[in-house]
């Protein structure tokens, strides 16, 4: 166990020279990069609190969980530990799983959950327990199936999309998917052609990555909550709204409840 804690234990090593910024940092922009991971969830959860308070107070579990990932990820390429990649990727793989379950619309899901969000959170509990185990036993895959994680995710989301009835939350839909692709393009360009990176001697594109996928990440996770709300509780009236200026829409995205009222404990995991 504590040789995996050693730095330079883990077998992947990207495409930024370790240590050439900081005796102490193995890849500095790749750490650094992370910051965002720690900035913006506060900020989502200050935004959100309306929406917890009325509808699902569980969305704060997302943001807390998108800071652990930062976190993770930073300690990890501050240390190309064994540990650190696989702190790194699976909190990673729980981001995927809770939002899983708290976003997975009830119209897709199997006859045998009837419906009941709860019991859908204690299967996704399992299975990530069950991958977790996976992703431990056998770590040089992990990256590239968490990347597949994506695929279904962006496939209900352009489904989704397909519903949406709101100009502004579809554009928000496109513009969450653009960043997504270009952040995984940066992932991969970054794993294939690092020679050609090094030879410019701009070999941070994974650092890109750090940056755009925090991004199309929280803003999935924005448009899936307005989702939830839009087929849970139409009622209640969901809105997409900016910060700092809702007439700025590159600005941060969150929903607002136009109708509040008392939340269902049924609906809440």
């Amino acid at each position: 166990m504590w040789s995996h804690l050693e730095r330079g234990s883990s077998p992947v090593d990207w495409c930024e020279s370790n240590y050439s910024i900081s005796p102490m940092i193995a890849e500095f922009v790749n750490t650094i990069s992370n910051v965002l991971f720690f900035l913006f969830p506060p900020v989502l959860i200050h935004l959100f609190q309306g929406y917890a308070r009325s509808f699902n107070p569980a969305i704060n579990i997302l943001w807390v969980l998108l800071m652990v990932v930062g976190l993770s990820s930073a300690y990890f390429h501050a240390t190309l530990s064994l540990v650190g990649q696989l702190l790194d990727e699976l909190a990673i793989l729980w981001v995927f799983m809770a939002a899983f379950a708290m976003f997975l619309p009830k119209r897709y899901f199997p006859k045998f959950l009837r419906g009941n969000r709860r019991v859908l959170a204690m299967y996704s509990t399992f299975a990530s327990i069950v991958c977790t185990g996976l992703l431990v036993m056998h770590p040089k895959a992990n990256a590239f199936a968490l990347m597949t994680l994506a695929v279904p995710a962006m496939s209900f989301l352009f489904m989704e999309l397909n519903r949406v009835k709101c100009p502004r939350v579809y554009r928000l839909g496109l513009r969450c998917a653009a960043v997504c692709f270009l952040a995984m393009f940066c992932w991969i360009i970054d794993r294939m052609f690092c020679d050609a990176w090094l030879s410019i001697n701009f070999p941070y594109m994974h650092g890109i990555w750090h940056v755009l996928i925090f991004i199309a990440s929280y803003t999935a996770l924005v448009l899936f909550a307005y989702f939830n709300v839009s087929d849970e509780r139409p009622e209640q009236t969901p809105q997409l709204r900016y910060w700092p200026r809702n007439d700025f829409e590159l600005g941060v995205p969150y929903i607002v409840i136009k109708h509040p009222y008392k939340k269902d404990e049924n609906l809440a995991i």
